[in-house]
């Protein structure tokens, strides 16, 4: 299929990478608001074409599906106009603002006939398969305490001063929804839908959660996420049963799965090997998904990222952070 993308940044250029290796998309199209920034991207990458307004990108011929990896808060309004005009459309994390606005994008691509994906690149690996079969061997599920406390490079920005995206409510962001999305989609793709949601968010004079801790409460255990732009942290991450536990090195992406017994302390491996550029996969899913009409499995997958959205929703609402969208 022939592919546009929407944003310029390194998320982007690594999604190209991965579209270009999986030989399954070919890059016919870039867009930028600004013209030197899309006409260089575009020239960096071989794209043919390249658009500075979103509409002439919406109504090309030329492109069927179009990765967008814009600001959070621009996914929705960009998203129905590609959808509108009937091109598939793979959304970056966190996918929406708002479970209002997901549930009408989703309406939108069933009336024209397309699909819509959330690009969560841990989720469609290798090493997450691996982790959700290790599960069996741990016996019942007592706790989980997952972590991704990474420094933003924004951060010091902030500090000057400026109002970086991903620390503004205007456009949707925040440390849970930037970094804490992936534990939760991994708490949230092995355990469902948790029975209550709590978080108690570290603010910045933005309003915006500069760092926070997650808790997701299910029937016999209860789970933790700690997520942070403002801090960084080293330590590994864990799933702990009765018999045993699954050391995992990071939520995303996962590339070390150790099972450790609790009485014999053995220790085994069960990480297999991936690529290391890791949104190949969820490129093959969602493809593949396109390609044999499997509803099923896209059900399974915008099921998904309603309970994700859901999570997330509650518990910025229970930490009194808002976006800029819901006070429209």
């Amino acid at each position: 299929m022939n592919l546009g993308t929407i944003g310029t940044s390194w998320i982007t250029e690594s999604f190209i990478e991965a579209a270009k290796d999986s030989k399954l998309l070919n890059l016919t199209a870039i867009y930028s608001r600004n013209e030197e920034s899309a006409k260089a991207f575009a020239l960096k990458h071989n794209a043919p074409n390249y658009f500075t307004n979103i509409e002439e990108l919406a109504k090309s011929p030329e492109v069927e599906i179009v990765y967008i990896a814009s600001p959070n808060s621009l996914h929705y309004e960009q998203a129905i106009l590609l959808l509108q005009n009937k091109k598939h459309v793979i959304c970056e994390k966190p996918i929406f603002s708002t479970t209002k606005e997901l549930d009408h994008a989703f309406k939108v691509a069933e009336e024209n006939g397309v699909y819509l994906f959330e690009a969560i690149r841990n989720f469609h690996s290798p090493n997450f398969t691996a982790l959700k079969e290790g599960l069996a061997k741990v016996g019942q599920i007592r706790s989980a305490n997952l972590h991704y406390l990474q420094y933003s490079s924004k951060y010091d920005a902030f500090l000057r001063g400026e109002n970086p995206n991903v620390f503004s409510p205007e456009f949707s962001g925040g440390a849970l929804v930037d970094l804490g999305v992936y534990p939760v989609y991994v708490l949230i793709g092995l355990f469902g839908k948790p029975s209550s949601v709590d978080y108690t968010p570290v603010k910045l004079r933005s309003g915006i959660d500069g760092s926070g801790t997650l808790v997701l409460n299910y029937e016999d255990f209860t789970c933790s996420i700690q997520c942070s732009k403002v801090s960084q942290s080293y330590i590994e991450s864990e799933i702990t049963g009765e018999i045993g536990s699954l050391v995992i090195d990071k939520p995303s992406p996962i590339s070390k799965i150790t099972l450790i017994n609790h009485k014999s302390k053995q220790r085994e491996s069960l990480e297999v090997n991936q690529v290391e550029n890791d949104m190949l996969y969820e490129i093959q899913d969602f493809t593949r998904i396109i390609k044999e009409s499997n509803q099923a499995e896209y059900e399974n997958l915008k099921e998904l990222s309603k309970v994700v959205l859901t999570v997330t929703e509650t518990a910025r609402k229970k930490g009194g952070i808002v976006f800029g969208v819901e006070k429209n």
